[in-house]
């Protein structure tokens, strides 16, 4: 199992040590996320720091940024480290996509399955010199002239991962991208009843294996020294299940619990501003039903039986014991890339 952590990213002076202490540490990866900070200027200084990180942002907002941007920032990370770059995609919702960025909204899986071809059939213009000529719904690429090409890349173009909660996104990456990134608002039986059969689904249609296909995230890990610092992660991981919850989009997780009537509670009291009595509405078997929990010493067995052969890649804190790390490490998979 791959294991990935995060680094400073409110800091860039401190991402190139940060990074470097990851690697050193025997982590697969780093990941950024686009909340206060660009998710991808870390990841520049990342690469020209360390020597083996797989490094992928988790997420870029993908509608908040045309296409060929995307495909820019991607194509010089991928060139930077060497070919360790993924890019790593999402949607986000309508309310942030029309009030904090100001882009038209639209129905997002079938949007964002666009534009992961165009980001595509920019990269095969620069790498192979075919012929851009991409006319989409949303996106419509034409023009590319020799001082717009970068320079070829010396390995492979960087996969894409799309983030995926419900059906549409699930058949999109299933389909059309080298992985899936789940969100955290997710419980084992949402996985094995509603996730994989979508993606294996969606995998058979576009005649793709799953052995080639990653898939990371699906839920928390609350672990650490102690059971006073387990404490601490569980009662993190309650308010981040009651603040997800909240979100209309998400309730398909609690709807496989018979728990859509929380989903609606918690959406009220959002909108009154309740969020710490939004926290008190999750009880501690729900917290559960979300996250592998345990010390370090008994951890690795709880995350094999929360994400075993479901997840191929987990996100933990970078304090964990490097034993600790190598053992989550030899967890079998089902990806073998």
């Amino acid at each position: 199992m791959k294991v990935t952590t995060s680094v400073p990213v409110a800091d860039l002076q401190a991402v190139g040590a940060a990074s470097a202490i990851v690697e050193a540490a025997g982590f697969d990866g780093i990941t950024t996320q686009e909340n206060s900070h660009d998710p991808f200027l870390p990841l520049a200084i990342a690469a020209t720091a360390t020597k083996t990180l797989e490094l992928k942002t988790s997420i870029a907002i993908a509608f908040a940024r045309s296409p060929m941007v995307v495909a820019n920032l991607g194509w010089d990370l991928q060139a930077a480290s060497a070919g360790r770059f993924t890019l790593g995609l999402g949607s986000q919702v309508k309310a942030h996509n029309i009030r904090r960025f100001s882009v038209p909204w639209s129905a997002p899986a079938p949007r964002l399955k666009e534009y992961v071809k165009a980001v595509r059939a920019i990269w095969r213009c620069w790498q192979d010199g075919e012929r851009l000529d991409f006319v989409g719904e949303h996106y419509q690429f034409s023009l590319m002239t020799p001082n717009f090409t970068p320079e070829p890349l010396n390995g492979g173009i960087p996969s894409i991962h799309i983030a995926a909660v419900g059906p549409g996104m699930l058949n999109v990456a299933g389909e059309e991208c080298d992985g899936v990134m789940l969100h955290p608002f997710c419980t084992k039986k949402y996985l094995q009843e509603a996730t994989m059969p979508r993606l294996e689904k969606a995998l058979a249609k576009s005649g793709r294996k799953r052995a080639n296909f990653e898939v990371s995230g699906g839920g928390f890990v609350a672990t650490g020294k102690d059971d006073e610092a387990v404490a601490k992660m569980f009662e993190w991981v309650r308010m981040r299940i009651g603040f997800y919850g909240s979100t209309p989009s998400y309730w398909p997780v609690l709807e496989a619990h018979g728990l859509l009537e929380l989903g609606h509670k918690l959406n009220a009291m959002s909108k009154q501003g309740q969020w710490e009595a939004m926290t008190a509405e999750i009880p501690d078997e729900l917290v559960h039903l979300f996250a592998a929990v345990g010390r370090y010493d008994e951890i690795v067995g709880n995350i094999e039986e929360r994400y075993g052969g479901l997840a191929d890649a987990i996100s933990v804190s970078v304090d964990i014991p490097q034993e600790v790390l190598s053992d989550i490490q030899r967890i079998d998979t089902p990806c073998t890339i």
